[in-house]
């Protein structure tokens, strides 16, 4: 430890959320914390109490377990991690993916943290199943961040590992907009898998899905960059996402339904009290488009939407070219 840092305040990280990403998020940060000497070795983790089927209390189970049983069973979070089911404010970084639309437009999640709690909110998204990070497999993340470099590089530190890559870019609404959008098409790439379309399909669905979130956040926000689409927050995390996440896997069932069982039940079912993003995304999202008269401009994301709420079958998915004018530019990549 070099002397002058005896005099620097060491910092406190606390993880808001305890669901299969956050545990997974507090063992990163817990195994980077006793390492550094800028951060305080414990991390707390805030978790919404629960009672098991034990009759404990989740927070109790993982202090005593050192395990978060119910979302992410069979690993160790590290020693220095602390069940607490009391909210602390924390300097802030949104793993949340998502938006709230509002009257006056959308607000983005960390714009929502920020206005709220009065500080600085950067964002991590990527391509990160959170179990097979959990398990230490490679992968890379993305933090996004508005003007304050020296805390993007605090929170690449305090993420990184040797087998979680994590590089910063000054695009802290494009890398959020790339973790939002790409939930709506994991729902149409997990259509195509319940029709049984092949590969082929997927891709091209993928590709259009991808040339759609371009487009929206740039049409939202004029000031996000192209490359960050190259970013491990942008294709990657369409790829993943479509290959293997939960919005694919719910959207596969219900396709094989033809419909017939609804989300919630789906969701209920399949994802053991994890949340399903992609269908909220696409509702948001069409609020959005319908609002600002832009809902031909983007013939996936409204055909999603049209499919959730049970307006449109499975199969309308691979029908974007055919009904309304608007939609042939799919074809003519004018998207």
């Amino acid at each position: 430890m070099s002397h002058s840092s005896f005099y620097e305040p060491r910092s406190k990280v606390t993880v808001v959320g305890s669901g299969n990403w956050g545990s997974v998020a507090a063992k990163l940060i817990a195994s980077n914390t006793v390492r550094l000497s800028s951060f305080d070795d414990e991390v707390r983790m805030w978790v919404f109490e629960e009672k098991l089927p034990s009759g404990e209390k989740l927070t109790d189970v993982i202090n005593r377990t050192n395990e978060n049983v119910k979302y992410l069973p069979g690993i160790k979070l590290g020693k220095n991690v602390v069940a607490d089911p009391d909210v602390e404010s924390a300097e802030g970084i949104s793993l949340v993916k998502g938006m709230e639309v509002k009257k006056e437009g959308p607000c983005m999640i960390s714009t929502l943290i920020s206005k709220t709690l009065g500080i600085n909110c950067s964002v991590l998204m990527g391509a990160n199943i959170a179990n097979e990070i959990a398990l230490e497999k490679f992968s890379e993340a993305t933090v996004g961040y508005s003007k304050n470099k020296e805390a993007a590089e605090k929170w690449v530190q305090l993420f990184g590992t040797p087998y979680f890559i994590v590089s910063a870019v000054q695009d802290v609404e494009g890398v959020e907009m790339c973790g939002t959008l790409k939930n709506i098409v994991a729902i149409a790439a997990g259509f195509v898998d319940g029709m049984e379309m092949g590969n082929n399909t997927k891709a091209a669905i993928m590709r259009i899905g991808l040339k759609e979130m371009i487009k929206f956040s740039k049409m939202l926000f004029p000031s996000v960059k192209d490359s960050t689409f190259f970013e491990s927050c942008g294709v990657a995390d369409l790829i993943t996402t479509c290959l293997g996440g939960r919005n694919r896997k719910v959207a596969d069932a219900y396709a094989k339904n033809q419909g017939k069982r609804s989300f919630d039940q789906l969701e209920a079912e399949l994802l053991n009290g994890q949340k399903l993003q992609g269908v909220l995304t696409a509702k948001e999202v069409y609020e959005v488009l319908s609002d600002r008269g832009w809902v031909e401009q983007f013939p996936l994301f409204s055909t999603v939407h049209a499919i959730s709420i049970g307006r449109l079958p499975p199969s309308a998915i691979v029908e974007l070219g055919d009904s309304r004018s608007a939609n042939k530019q799919v074809g003519n990549s004018t998207l």
